[in-house]
């Protein structure tokens, strides 16, 4: 069996919710990738933890496999996007709460010039004040995003989602932290469980340090704002997101 076919047949386990058969093929999947193809084996590893993490079960081993194969990747030769590899390495780090390695290869990544990306994706905007709203609305205009849906709360929110993705469409999320129905990392968790390829933004007061911020960002999110954010920081924070999408093409 190929590696698309084998693919295809974990992902309908994944969806069918037999987590184990499909994280036993995830993971032969991505071991047997492990010398000849960094990339395919970093994200079937990365699959292969959304199955346990999906269970309830902690897997670090998987992240731990991902992270290190993200930066042999971005030191191949031929990598073609390699700062997309540093930022999924720091975002695996992350994870496993080695904040100072993360910290590390994120400035890396960030040091590196940007490639340019067509913005045709939606920007999807959570968040239960309309003055935060309206400053996200007005910047990502400025940044060239034309699609934009606001949403007041998690449950509008998760909805209008749900119906971005019936509809093909692969949108950045902003998410506020502290909505007046659900947490950040509960809606967090939420989405990706509908789309684990999903790049959500968390905008919060909090500090970095905190530990609900630190939930939310190991829930497998792609950026971090601290209000009040500037016009840069959100646009560092959405080429962090497309870098990441871009790579997972």
């Amino acid at each position: 069996m190929n590696t698309k076919i084998s693919c295809e047949v974990a992902l309908t386990h994944l969806k069918n919710k037999q987590f184990i058969t499909a994280h036993m093929l995830f993971l032969d999947q991505a071991e047997s990738l492990k010398k000849s193809d960094f990339l395919k084996s970093a994200l079937l590893y990365m699959l292969a933890n959304e199955c346990k993490t999906r269970q309830g079960k902690v897997s670090e081993n998987e992240i731990r496999e991902a992270s290190d194969l993200f930066l042999k990747y971005s030191k191949a030769k031929n990598s073609t996007n390699v700062r997309g590899a540093l930022l999924c390495a720091s975002k695996c780090l992350l994870s496993l709460g080695e904040f100072d390695k993360a910290k590390v290869v994120y400035q890396k990544a960030k040091s590196m010039i940007q490639i340019s990306i067509p913005v045709t994706r939606p920007i999807v905007i959570i968040d239960d004040s309309k003055a935060i709203a309206l400053k996200l609305e007005t910047y990502v205009k400025k940044l060239g995003y034309s699609e934009i849906h606001i949403f007041e709360n998690a449950k509008t929110g998760l909805n209008g989602c749900k119906k971005l993705f019936t509809e093909n469409k692969e949108p950045v999320v902003l998410l506020d932290m502290g909505l007046p129905d659900l947490s950040g990392d509960v809606v967090a968790t939420k989405l990706l469980k509908e789309k684990i390829n999903l790049q959500i933004i968390i905008i919060t007061a909090d500090e970095k340090t905190t530990s609900r911020v630190n939930k939310t960002i190991s829930t497998g999110v792609s950026a971090f704002i601290q209000k009040p954010f500037t016009l840069d920081e959100l646009k560092n924070a959405i080429d962090i997101a497309e870098s990441e999408y871009s790579l997972l093409q």
